[in-house]
């Protein structure tokens, strides 16, 4: 979640010195980069001798990044980061010496009003990263009134989520981004001077909810703790409390400390060897980086070492 790229400016994205301290490549090492976005962890990876793998399930990205990734010499593939591992067999692919992962919708993505994903500026109600499957007009014209306060409660964090749900049961349809924005502002009230938009947490519910962004978290985390070598390393920079949430707890029951189990990830066994070493101090953004990119006041990076212990086969689930 960074500055777009430009012909003027490169695309530089969050904490990249930090990421790339955490990966620690070697020439030649292969690396994944499970959110490529315009590109910029993946070209710092290559400059710095990785080979390098990248995933992304938005066709824009993969159109755009099509010329970067033949110039940095970057394998760049169609798809979701949790099916990184059967995608890698596919190319002869079974271990790698790093993984990152930019968690999140990107900025290519939030400053496009065509992709829906943001109120600041008028757009289909669409939200979809892959341009395809539910989009956030089809999930909120149809749902149940429960159902839809149940996902702006648990994604968006909102106390008032029943309140704003009736509210776009009794405004529907909504097609545009200015249509659920007014709806909303409507339901909880809004002051042109308030620091926050009282929309940021529906349209953040919304869209993790069309994405199944934490689903692909989870599922993402498994298969990179497949896919790393002993001593191998993984990087990963979120952008709010339930995406780094998980990657804590995940981090904290891998590496032996307190066990915490989800639907999507099963509890270890508890004679089982720790597939991670003990994780890094999570790392934020510098003053000097915040000047520079304001959206980086919420990105939080955590790391850690793959270690020599096979996955139990308790702790994995299926990756398609």
């Amino acid at each position: 979640m960074s500055a777009p790229a430009s012909a003027a400016a490169p695309h530089i994205p969050v904490l990249l010195d930090e990421v790339l301290d955490a990966l620690a490549i070697r020439s030649g090492e292969v690396h994944v980069d499970g959110t490529f976005g315009a590109g910029g962890y993946s070209s710092a990876m290559a400059r710095a001798g990785a080979r390098v793998f990248a995933f992304d399930r938005d066709p824009d990205a993969i159109r755009e990044g099509q010329a970067l990734a033949q110039a940095q010499g970057i394998t760049l593939i169609p798809g979701e980061f949790s099916r990184m591992e059967s995608l890698l067999a596919e190319r002869g692919v079974d271990k790698v010496a790093g993984i990152t992962l930019d968690i999140g919708v990107s900025s290519m993505q939030l400053d496009r009003a065509e992709r829906g994903f943001s109120f600041q500026a008028d757009g289909p109600l669409d939200m979809t990263m892959a341009q395809s499957g539910m989009s956030a007009a089809d999930f909120l014209n149809t749902a149940p009134e429960e159902e839809i306060a149940d996902v702006i409660y648990r994604y968006g964090e909102e106390p008032r989520s029943r309140r704003v749900a009736r509210a776009i049961v009794d405004g529907r349809p909504l097609e545009r981004t200015s249509q659920l924005a007014a709806v909303v502002r409507r339901a909880l009230g809004h002051k042109p001077h308030d620091k926050k938009d009282p929309a940021t947490r529906t349209f953040q519910a919304v869209r993790i909810h069309v994405n199944r962004e934490l689903e692909e978290l989870e599922r993402g985390l498994e298969a990179a703790e497949a896919l790393l070598e002993a001593g191998g390393r993984l990087a990963v920079v979120t952008f709010h409390s339930l995406e780094d949430r998980i990657v804590k707890q995940f981090l904290r029951n891998r590496s032996g400390g307190e066990s915490g189990g989800s639907r999507h990830l099963p509890e270890r066994a508890a004679a089982a060897a720790p597939t991670f070493a003990k994780p890094a101090k999570a790392v934020r953004a510098s003053e000097a980086e915040l000047a520079r990119n304001p959206r980086a006041r919420s990105a939080t990076l955590r790391s850690a070492v793959r270690t020599v212990a096979p996955v139990p086969p308790s702790a994995r689930s299926v990756r398609a």
